[in-house]
């Protein structure tokens, strides 16, 4: 099969790799659509540590069944699915209890680290079990389907608190994922929703995809702003999709008394934290970490038309020209920013 391999940092190569065969309880899928995640993008210069050559990238996928492996009884050869990023043991504490995004024993598809390499689906064909399936509801396109991945971590980040359904919720930082929780809060009963950022056009693209107001962080009143439209009290939950000290810190200040903070955005290893103002307004913060099985949530909201993905991909391109618009999106060139990858 072809596939778009990372031989060495900062140089994939279009070449034939042997076509993996599915063992017991796997599935081969024709991969039809894979985007590429911002970890693909940041893991290819070898900053991260999680994307070490050679290894074929790829984990926000969609195709179509081509054969099963021994023992496969719930899906068939002509099925169209995605499938979760995350392949999960299902007998440790975490995923008895559900929560299979903690697995003790988690690997990412299309990661190769110190501790396993994982091929995934920048090629014709990849390889998974069959419990991280999911069907394709008959309405919802392959390239739809391949941004179910970060969609889900959106999701998983929303309803880690409470929804303030009716009430407010502000969102910091709008890129990818932060787009996503602006969608999902709307498609969930959210009256008001506050998208902010420090880019421009990110604060349009919020406004197109749902958000009631934006603000600049940047502006020297950008709290005062928030507190303007939510009449003084804060919002009722904020969602940090950037992950930086200052990102939280404006969360804690504008969420409202006894109000909710969810991280999500994890760049920052270690901050200040102000313990007595989250003390006195009794606040609650809670981590959010991927996704722990939303995908038949997110597809059915994008098969009912309540969140739209196609707003999100800024373009789709050839898997062959694979390596020339990973360094666009790396360069941040042609306005580029979420990509689809077509085998």
């Amino acid at each position: 099969m072809k596939a778009l391999v990372l031989e060495e940092y900062n140089h994939f190569v279009y070449k034939d790799v042997e076509t993996p065969l599915p063992g017991p309880g796997e599935v081969r899928v024709r991969v039809m659509a894979c985007s590429v995640c911002g970890s693909d993008v940041k893991g290819m210069d070898g900053s991260t540590g999680r994307r070490q050559p050679p290894i074929i990238m790829g984990h926000e996928a969609a195709g179509v069944i081509e054969s099963v492996g021994e023992g496969v009884k719930g899906y068939k050869a002509g099925d169209r699915v995605t499938f979760d990023s995350t392949i999960y043991c299902n007998t440790c504490d975490m995923c008895r209890a559900g929560v299979i995004n903690l697995c003790d024993h988690r690997e990412v598809i299309g990661v190769s680290c110190d501790d396993y390499r994982h091929h995934g689906a920048m090629a014709e064909f990849v390889v998974v079990p069959e419990y991280v399936l999911y069907r394709l509801p008959g309405n919802v396109t392959y390239q739809q389907a391949s941004m179910v991945e970060p969609m889900s971590v959106a999701y998983h980040g929303v309803t880690r608190c409470e929804v303030p359904v009716g009430g407010s919720a502000m969102v910091v930082g709008v890129g990818t994922i932060g787009l996503f929780v602006v969608q999902i809060l709307k498609s969930l009963g959210v009256k008001q929703v506050i998208a902010v950022d420090i880019a421009p056009k990110r604060l349009d693209m919020a406004r197109k995809n749902g958000a009631d107001a934006t603000v600049d962080s940047t502006a020297p009143d950008a709290d005062e702003q928030v507190l303007a439209l939510t009449g003084g009290k804060g919002v009722d939950a904020a969602y940090d999709a950037t992950g930086l000290e200052s990102t939280v810190l404006m969360c804690t200040r504008l969420a409202k008394l006894n109000g909710s903070v969810v991280l999500i955005g994890n760049i920052a290893k270690e901050m200040k934290f102000p313990l007595q103002y989250v003390v006195t307004h009794q606040l609650s913060f809670f981590g959010s970490c991927a996704s722990a099985g939303e995908y038949d949530k997110c597809l059915e909201l994008i098969a009912a038309g309540k969140v739209d993905v196609d707003a999100m991909i800024s373009g789709s391109f050839p898997l062959e020209e694979g390596d020339k618009w990973m360094h666009k999106v790396y360069n941040r060139e042609d306005g580029l920013d979420k990509i689809v990858l077509i085998p």
